[in-house]
Order: C-alpha cells, then sequence, then structure tokens
C-alpha cells in the first residue's frame, strides 16, 4: 500500500517537475550541482557532481530504491554510453525514519555532497549529455524529481570537458517562431474564428456532464451508496426541526461539492506559468506511462485484488474533528466521507482528473469536471433530507454494486491502453500500432461481455442465479461494440471507426504501412517543416494550410478521420492547398544547433529543445491560441487570409471556412 500510494505522490511531483522546467526555472532549487569529469583509461571516464544543499533541506541519496524517493543519474538517449557502475556517494549521509512517507527509512544528505560514476563512452564524436534527477525534502516540502543537466565534449588527445547547459539566444531562430508577416487582428477576409469561442461554453458543458457521470458512478460504489440513509437519518433526526436537518443536509452535500472543487486549485498555477504547460504535461510520454501505471493499478483494485485507500491516521484526524462546532463539524464530515470512499471514488477520479487535463481548455476544465464530480455526489444528501420519502425507493446495497465495479475496472484497462498508446506516438516507437490497439480493445471487449454474462467468473464475485434485464442489456451492448471494432484489424475502407476516432492511433500509424490504409482522407504535403512548406507555397502558388496538431489530440483525429475523409473535403485540399502538419507534442529532440532560448514580447523566457516546443510556442505567439487541432491558412507571402478555426466537425461548415480562405488569396 505504500508503494501505491507513492507512486500517486510520485505522479503529482512529476507533474511540478514539468511545470518548473518548461519555465526553465531551476535555479530555484535548493540544490546546485558543478560537474567535472576525468579521464580513466581507453573508453571509462568519471564522472563528478559536486553538490550544494541549502540550509534546512535534506537530498534523497541515490542509493534509494526505484519506488521510494530518490536521485538519479541519467544519461541522453542520444548519448553513445552507458554508465559502467554504482555511484559513489561522498558526504554528510543521515539515515532516518521520514514521518512524511508514513515511516519510510529514508537516507540523505546535508549541507554538501559529492558523488561520482563512472561512464563507459562507445563514441566520442557526440557529446556526452545526460542530468542528475534530485529529489529533496525540508519538513512538508518536497521537491523533485528535478533535472539538472550536464554536458562534457571529448578533445583529440582522449580527455573530457564540461561545457556550459544552458541555451543562448538566437534573433534568427526566434524570428522563424515569430512571424511578423502574420497579422492575426487584420486577416484579408473576415471569416472563421478561433473555434474556441463558439464551443468554450459546449465544451464547458460536455466536461461538466462526464464530471456528472463520474459522480454518479461513484455514489453507487460500495463505500458510498450505503452512506447516503445513514448520513441523511443522522442529519434529521438529531436536529431539533426538520427545517434545520434539511439545512444541515444540504450543507453537507455542498461541502462535498466544495472539496472537490478546491482540488482543482492547484492547477490554476501551473496554468499561469505558461499558455502551453497542461498541454505538455498531458502530452509527456513518462507521465502518460505514469497513468497507465496507475489506471492498471485502479483496475487490479477495482477487481477485488486489494483495496486502495488513503492513510488511516489522516482519516482519524479528520473524522475527530467532525464534532466541533455546527457547520466546522458538517465540513469535516464532508471530508470524511471524501476520504473514507476513496477506494472506491480514487479511479474514478483519477479518470477524470486525466481526462479534463488532455483537454486543451487549461485549468477552468478541471474545475468544471471536478464541480460536476461533487455536485453528482453531494446533491442526493440534500434532496433525500428534503424529500425522505425517496429513501424507501432506493436500490438495497448488494452485489450489483461488485458488478459494478468489475465492469469499471475493464473500462480501466481499456483506458490504460490509451495512455500507453498516448505515450507511443509521442515518442515514435512503433510498439502499439493501430491495428495492435484494436486487437487489445477486441479481447478486453470481449472478457467484459462473458463476464456479464456469466461465462467469466471472479471467486469473490459468483454470478447471479439469474441474470437481470439489466445486465443482459448492457452485455449485449458491450458484445456489439465489440463487434464493432473488428473492422479496426483491416486494411480496408472499413477500417475507419468513427464512433471512437482519436481513441485509436491514426490510420497511418498502421502495421499495413503509412499508405495502406484505404480511405484514410487527405495525408500532408510537409510534416513538421512550415519552411520547406512556404517555399512549395511559393513555388506551386497555392495558400498553406497550417494544421497545428498533436500526436495524442482527440479532436485532431476526429477531424482527420471524419472531416477530412468526405470527397468534397479531400478534393478541396488535395488540388488548392499546400498542406502541413505540425505536431506540437513531438519529442523528438531538435539537433544542438537548433536548440535555443525563445523570449517572448512580455519578457518571459521558454527553452526550445523538441520539435513539439518548436510549434506549440509558435502557435501560441502569432496566433494566441494553445488548443490543437487548429487550421491557419497564410499565402505564399505569410498573409492571414482568413480567422483560424479550431476543431469543426460541421463537413458544410470547413468547407466553407476553406473556400473563404481560396476567395482571399484570389483578392
Amino acid at each position: 500500500m505504500k508503494k501505491i500510494l507513492f507512486a500517486l505522490w510520485a505522479m503529482i511531483c512529476v507533474v511540478s517537475t514539468l511545470s518548473v522546467s518548461a519555465q526553465d526555472s531551476t535555479a530555484a532549487l535548493p540544490v546546485s550541482v558543478s560537474y567535472s569529469g576525468k579521464h580513466v583509461s581507453g573508453n571509462q571516464y568519471l564522472i563528478t557532481a559536486k553538490i550544494s544543499i541549502a540550509e534546512g533541506w535534506r537530498l534523497f541519496s541515490t542509493t534509494m530504491k526505484d519506488d521510494e524517493p530518490n536521485s538519479r543519474f541519467t544519461l541522453d538517449t542520444s548519448a553513445k554510453a552507458v554508465i559502467a557502475g554504482a555511484v559513489e556517494e561522498k558526504g554528510n549521509l543521515l539515515e532516518q525514519k521520514e514521518e512524511l512517507f508514513d515511516g519510510m527509512l529514508v537516507r540523505v544528505f546535508e549541507k554538501d555532497a559529492e558523488w561520482s560514476f563512472p561512464v563507459e563512452v562507445n563514441d566520442k564524436s557526440t557529446d556526452l549529455k545526460g542530468e542528475l534527477m534530485v529529489m529533496a525534502i525540508k519538513g512538508e516540502d518536497v521537491i523533485g524529481p528535478e533535472p539538472i543537466a550536464f554536458r562534457f565534449s571529448f578533445d583529440g588527445a582522449g580527455g573530457i570537458v564540461a561545457k556550459s547547459t544552458t541555451l543562448a539566444e538566437s534573433a534568427e531562430a526566434a524570428n522563424a517562431i515569430k512571424r511578423s508577416s502574420i497579422d492575426l487582428q487584420n486577416p484579408v477576409m473576415d471569416c472563421g474564428g478561433t473555434g474556441v469561442e463558439g464551443n468554450e461554453g459546449q465544451s464547458l458543458w460536455k466536461i461538466f456532464v462526464l464530471g456528472l457521470l463520474g459522480g454518479l458512478l461513484g455514489l453507487i460504489m460500495p463505500c458510498t451508496f450505503p452512506m447516503i440513509p445513514l448520513t441523511v437519518s443522522f442529519f434529521t433526526k438529531k436536529s431539533e426541526d426538520r427545517s434545520k436537518g434539511v439545512f444541515n443536509a444540504f450543507m453537507y452535500g455542498f461541502f462535498i461539492f466544495l472539496i472537490y472543487v478546491l482540488l482543482s486549485v492547484p492547477f490554476y498555477f501551473l496554468d499561469a506559468g505558461s499558455s502551453d504547460i497542461l498541454n505538455n504535461i498531458s502530452t509527456n510520454a513518462w507521465l502518460n506511462i505514469a497513468f497507465a501505471v496507475i489506471f492498471f493499478v485502479f483496475a487490479l483494485s477495482f477487481f477485488g485484488l486489494f483495496e486502495i485507500g488513503l492513510p488511516s491516521s489522516m482519516t482519524n484526524k479528520v473524522d475527530s474533528k467532525s464534532s466541533v462546532g455546527s457547520l466546522g463539524g458538517i465540513f469535516f464530515m464532508a471530508l470524511t466521507l471524501a476520504i473514507v470512499s476513496f477506494s472506491c471514488t480514487g479511479p474514478i477520479l483519477g479518470s477524470l482528473l486525466v481526462g479534463a487535463l488532455n483537454q486543451d481548455g487549461g485549468a477552468l476544465q478541471l474545475t468544471v469536471a471536478m464541480g460536476g464530480f461533487g455536485l453528482a455526489l453531494g446533491l442526493p444528501f440534500g434532496l433525500f433530507a428534503l424529500f425522505p420519502n425517496w429513501l424507501s425507493r432506493l436500490p438495497r446495497s448488494g452485489a450489483w454494486m461488485n458488478s459494478v465495479k468489475i465492469v469499471f475496472a475493464f473500462v480501466e484497462l481499456a483506458l490504460m491502453i490509451k495512455f500507453l498508446s498516448n505515450a507511443d506516438l509521442v515518442m515514435h516507437w512503433g510498439i502499439l500500432k493501430r491495428e495492435v490497439f484494436f486487437a487489445i480493445w477486441i479481447v478486453i471487449g470481449l472478457l467484459l461481455t462473458l463476464y456479464l454474462f456469466g461465462i467469466l467468473k471472479f471467486k469473490h464475485d459468483p454470478p447471479p442465479a439469474k441474470l437481470s434485464k439489466g445486465r443482459i442489456l448492457l452485455g449485449v451492448f458491450f458484445l456489439a461494440f465489440t463487434v464493432y471494432l473488428i473492422p479496426g484489424l483491416t486494411n480496408t475502407k472499413y477500417a475507419n471507426r468513427a464512433l471512437v476516432s482519436g481513441f485509436p492511433p491514426p490510420m497511418s500509424y498502421s502495421i499495413y504501412g503509412h499508405e495502406a490504409a484505404a480511405g484514410k482522407g487527405v495525408e500532408p504535403n510537409v510534416l513538421n517543416d512550415y519552411e520547406k512548406a512556404l517555399q512549395l507555397a511559393k513555388e506551386t502558388g497555392k495558400p498553406v494550410l497550417i494544421d497545428f496538431t498533436g500526436w495524442a489530440c482527440v479532436n485532431c483525429r476526429k477531424m482527420e478521420e471524419n472531416v477530412w475523409t468526405q470527397p468534397e473535403i479531400e478534393s478541396l485540399i488535395k488540388d488548392n492547398f499546400v498542406l502541413v502538419s505540425l505536431y506540437v507534442d513531438d519529442r523528438k529532440q531538435l539537433p544542438d544547433e537548433e536548440q535555443f532560448m525563445y523570449t517572448s514580447a512580455d519578457g518571459s523566457k521558454k527553452p526550445i529543445k523538441t520539435v513539439g516546443d518548436k510549434f506549440a510556442t509558435m502557435q501560441a505567439e502569432n496566433f494566441k491560441n494553445a488548443s490543437q487541432p487548429l487550421y491557419v491558412i497564410v499565402s505564399p507571402d505569410e498573409q492571414l487570409l482568413n480567422r483560424p478555426v479550431g476543431y469543426t466537425p460541421s463537413v458544410s461548415e470547413y468547407e466553407a471556412w476553406l473556400k473563404c480562405g481560396l476567395d482571399a488569396l484570389k483578392k
């Protein structure tokens, strides 16, 4: 259980790391490092890090286990070298129990330390790059894992020389991002729109409804459902009169709503730091893998292998305050419910948080999602207090609630595959191709169908003597859905499964090859090279259709598979535009000479290290937008022809926008 809790805590730490790294603010760390290296013999080198630790802080040792708070040396994937031995640590090492980690025995350094590790270099023609991922603690404050980079080059005699890791500013590279000829306020023709204004309210409503559904699902879980009649009866019977009891019950429900809304507040601090920080978080490959692992743990918990819960000490402390004062006591009662029900609501809540995080609307969407969840969870307590006769109509607690958990466990497994797919796409590993994704979902769907029909059995959940109509209908639904997925395995025109567009990888990411899938729609003329697309536009006289997209972008896939595949759209784009797709979540490193520090008009600085960094910044700086997809039409001389649009599922509306751009070019 400690390891599960630490994994959840580590995920939050990674989110913090990403936000700091994105803004290049490692100078604020309580740990500073200076690196040196020396040649030992042959291809063997020794890298040494002299570490200074701020007063009161303690730095976790590299000897801690992987599933414990630790510091680690890593080499860049581009480095032709391997770490050839254990880290030798010198300094003031302390070994003590850490209450913040439930009494875990930790090894930490104070004041200063000197760590060295051997490296075997296989190719000295490229620089040796890597980083020390530091984790440190002071009281209840924890930072990390935070990267502190190092870089070495090799001289002709085989010696090793430390180099600066600070990115330089480049006026030429900055001009390639901020295009001076693009005037967002004055397009040639005033048609279109950013795609955000018209859809924002609708998008928020969709997320609120998803949150509401998540809350309703959490409400019928075994940890919460039995609490409804008990809590309502407590308020109505304990109060001096019925109106007071109803008021207390409604306040109890309101505090549940408030507690879940407050969980979204920390993300506003992340959202304020960078226009694309939440996008960076949601598309980070390692964070998606972390989400996949956590969803796998959630699924195992729902299958009944173990229960996920918060520390009992926390529950006891909160519960002890639930009798203090009137409104204060009610608030702590609500907080107690949130904590004790975590084993059931945690997986649903985690799914909701991650789903909202992968939208591109910022922290507000998280608040809306959490508000919907809290409302669905809290409102029934007030309503049942107001209408006590409804309590008699509630279904009794029973085995059906366990069946709900197991169904949701299969859903968690399907979501796990989605997050693994996100990581695979962003890093271009080529493991979870589109057909592999469909095959795994089909297997999950079949297993779920077999469970609902009582064929697949669990020891702790024997099938009912007689299947209910609801269970049969649900089984038929999942069977039909599974059959619907089967053509996704093929290389035919039926492979495009419109109902699940955006969840599987794009049709071009196929085991049959990039050009194999029939009816896949429009392919870009140029991929991730805006300058090349602009040159092609000048040669052909066609306008450039810029597609700001993402490998992990659901709405991008929906546009490509449901709109771009329509004959009128496909021919319009192929015949009249130079289409360039710019992937803002592409984690491919730019060549060293193309990496630089970009300074925006407001003076904020951002390191441009990857392909995604470059195009995400280009989108934000020129078009004041961080959502994908975003479509922009510019002339060969970079005049903005009409206003950009975002997700536009209406084929006729998108067609009219494309034609407006062509009319603007003639004008």
